[in-house]
């Protein structure tokens, strides 16, 4: 019988990159068959409608409502029933001081554990090392989507090496949805919006790029984040639109307030003549939209946030300082430039190996190995 898995994560209708990627993963992990399921993250009542879950996507089995006290035993228990647990961790999402109610959890399972370490920060705080290292001790074993996140852990944190393995955040296949024509050039950003985004150094980048004709019609797709609009509302939002219009711009910029199900996106994505990041992060080491747009094709124009610059050293787009809005602009009129180019980058920085069947498969290949280093140990407990 083919291994079950237990996955630990927030999850759809909740909003958020982590939820879309657990979701994807454990649909292209199990293919469809029963067996396995989800212990499902929940902060509050927080039941806003997001993306749909594919037919084949494991069902949720529990519910871990985090802002109640002991959560994380019922936890345990509903992964325990099968084979081996994948965990996906950020601070943010357990409760406790640096999300350490993670760390229970972990040392209560009986199955083979596999951490999904989503960031990897350069300068932790004591609590933030503290439970990370922790969390890889208790683990059988813990996956970076980049080189960039193992070498940080291997650098900065007291990690056993052999534990890691360097997995890439999964994308899905665009090739199926052609290409759209338009008349205008079409730049594109999408994900959650929040400060942090760096959608106010696009926006100036526009304003060099007033010579262009047609000019360009910038695309900024995405609900507010959730926890941002708890915050602050739609503050950041409301600020780009006013920048837009100081900067003349604003005829040339298009708001999406959606969060896009997979077809709609696809079609958004393969529509786009580049992908503009313009990150303020330092520190991030993964992007989903960065490997959706790769895989894709499509070029990409990012600020040297690190998994930027991993990813796109093999050429399929081009990197500019941080906050530089001018440099932007000239890579940006780079690539609309050059004609041809998205076709020529299909087969660069991973290709196929980028898409979530490759990705699952290694993960599928993670979990055999670990699942069979367990049996010796369980044989040899069992009384003759």
């Amino acid at each position: 019988m083919p291994a079950t898995y237990g996955f630990l994560s927030t999850y759809p209708p909740t909003q958020c990159g982590l939820a879309t990627f657990n979701a994807a993963l454990a649909t292209h992990l199990t293919g469809g068959a029963g067996g396995s399921g989800v212990v499902r993250l929940l902060a509050g009542d927080n039941t806003s409608g997001g993306i749909a879950l594919d037919r084949a996507a494991p069902r949720v089995v529990h519910t871990w409502n985090t802002d109640r006290p002991g959560g994380w035993v019922a936890a345990a228990t509903a992964l325990n029933r099968f084979d081996a647990a994948i965990i996906q961790h950020e601070y943010g999402i357990y409760p406790g001081d640096a999300g350490a109610e993670v760390l229970p959890v972990l040392q209560a399972l009986r199955i083979p554990s596999i951490v999904v370490l989503h960031t990897v920060l350069t300068h932790p705080d004591k609590l933030q090392r503290a439970v990370l290292e922790q969390i890889a001790a208790a683990a059988d074993a813990v996956v970076t989507m980049t080189d960039t996140a193992r070498q940080r852990l291997t650098t900065h944190y007291d990690v056993n090496p052999r534990k890691i393995t360097v997995i890439p955040h999964g994308a899905a296949s665009h090739t199926s949805t052609p290409r759209e024509g338009h008349d205008r050039p079409h730049l594109l950003t999408w994900g959650l919006l929040g400060p942090g985004k760096g959608i106010e150094w696009a926006l100036r980048s526009l304003a060099f790029l007033g010579d262009i004709a047609p000019r360009p019609l910038y695309t900024v797709a995405g609900r507010t984040h959730p926890k941002v609009l708890e915050q602050q509302g739609d503050v950041y939002r409301d600020s780009l639109k006013e920048l837009a219009a100081e900067l003349g711009v604003d005829d040339c910029v298009q708001w999406s307030d959606v969060y896009l199900e997979p077809a709609g996106l696809s079609r958004l994505i393969r529509s786009a003549d580049a992908v503009v990041l313009p990150y303020d992060s330092t520190e991030q080491v993964t992007s989903g939209v960065l490997i959706e747009a790769v895989a894709a094709g499509v070029p990409v124009v990012a600020t040297e946030f690190p998994h930027a610059v991993e990813l796109l050293a093999d050429g399929p787009g081009l990197l500019v300082p941080h906050q530089d809005p001018e440099a932007m602009a000239i890579a940006i009129r780079h690539v609309l430039a050059e004609p041809g180019l998205p076709g020529r980058l299909a087969g660069l920085a991973g290709g196929p190996t980028l898409r979530w069947p490759a990705v699952a498969a290694r993960y599928q290949s993670l979990i055999a190995r670990l699942i069979a280093d367990r049996r010796p140990l369980a044989a040899a407990t069992i009384p003759a």
